[in-house]
Parts: structure tokens; C-alpha cells; sequence
């Protein structure tokens, strides 16, 4: 026999140790409940008696339940690149120095190597390139902007 103090700080029993095992199932006992075995003058919390040991284990989690997840509040990571890739493409469009910033060299040398080779006559032509397609990473949301840039690898438009 059992005595327990509730949540309510009131004392309940002397109840059985198949009327606690109810209480357990019910929620109505934890293992913080504070609980005197009959014979004994001091109050133990009920994790502390091996036999309710397996009745306060939490449930087994079923296979064909998948866990929750949250999603990470903030950017994503893999989307970090997005505003310096949208300010240098705005700002220094003419340089591709946007494409470099993502990764993508080819991309940024044909940019840089037009611009050069013509003696900044093709600035202009790249220079609207890198404007219209920093603009566009700015306005995609991150996960649209991982899924076509990073993910995607879209080296144009």
C-alpha cells in the first residue's frame, strides 16, 4: 500500500500499487509525485521505486508516426549568399563579381573577360545583366533562391 501526495498537494490513500499503476496511465502520477511506501516514515518520488519503473517510461514512438520537425527560424544557410550576391549583382553587375559570390566561375569570367576585352564598351550590356538578376535573387523567397541557384545551379536569369 501506497500513500501520494497529488498535484494538488493533498494526500491520497493508502491506495495499491494497481490503483498508482492506474494513476500513471491516467496521467494523474508522475515520477516527481512525491510517494511513502507503508513501513516507511520518508516521502521518495515515485521514479525512485523500481516497481513502476516500466509503467512511467514514455510510450514507444511508432514507426508509422514520423517526428516533428521544426524548421529553423531565420534564413537558411544555404541561402547566405543571397543578399551580397543581389547587392554586388545590382552594384558591380559590369564585373560579375554576383557570380563568383554563388559559386559560379564561368559564369563570372565571361562577365569579367566582356567587360575587359571590349574596354568597358560591354560594362553596360553586363552591367544590366548583373542589375536585372540581382534584383531577381533579392526578390525570391530563400527557399526558392536554394532550390534554383544552389540546388538548381542556374548560372543565367
Amino acid at each position: 500500500m501506497y500513500k501520494i501526495i497529488g498535484k494538488d498537494g493533498q494526500q491520497y490513500g493508502p491506495v495499491t500499487a494497481e490503483q498508482l499503476r492506474a494513476w500513471i496511465a491516467e496521467n494523474r502520477a508522475n515520477a516527481q509525485t512525491l510517494v511513502q511506501a507503508d513501513g516507511t516514515p520518508d516521502w521518495k518520488p515515485l521514479g525512485s521505486f523500481p516497481e513502476f519503473a516500466a509503467d512511467l517510461r514514455p510510450p514507444p514512438v511508432s514507426a508509422t508516426v514520423p517526428p516533428t520537425i521544426t524548421p529553423p527560424s531565420g534564413p537558411l544557410p544555404r541561402a547566405s549568399n543571397k543578399i551580397p550576391a543581389g547587392i554586388c549583382g545590382i552594384l558591380l553587375g559590369g564585373l560579375g563579381v554576383h557570380k563568383f559570390i554563388l559559386g559560379y566561375t564561368g559564369a563570372g569570367l565571361i562577365m569579367l573577360l566582356v567587360t575587359v576585352l571590349t574596354c568597358g564598351i560591354g560594362w553596360w550590356v553586363m552591367h544590366i545583366i548583373g542589375l536585372v538578376e540581382g534584383i531577381i535573387y533579392l526578390c525570391k523567397p530563400d527557399e526558392e533562391f536554394v532550390r534554383v541557384y544552389v540546388d538548381g545551379r542556374k548560372e543565367w536569369f
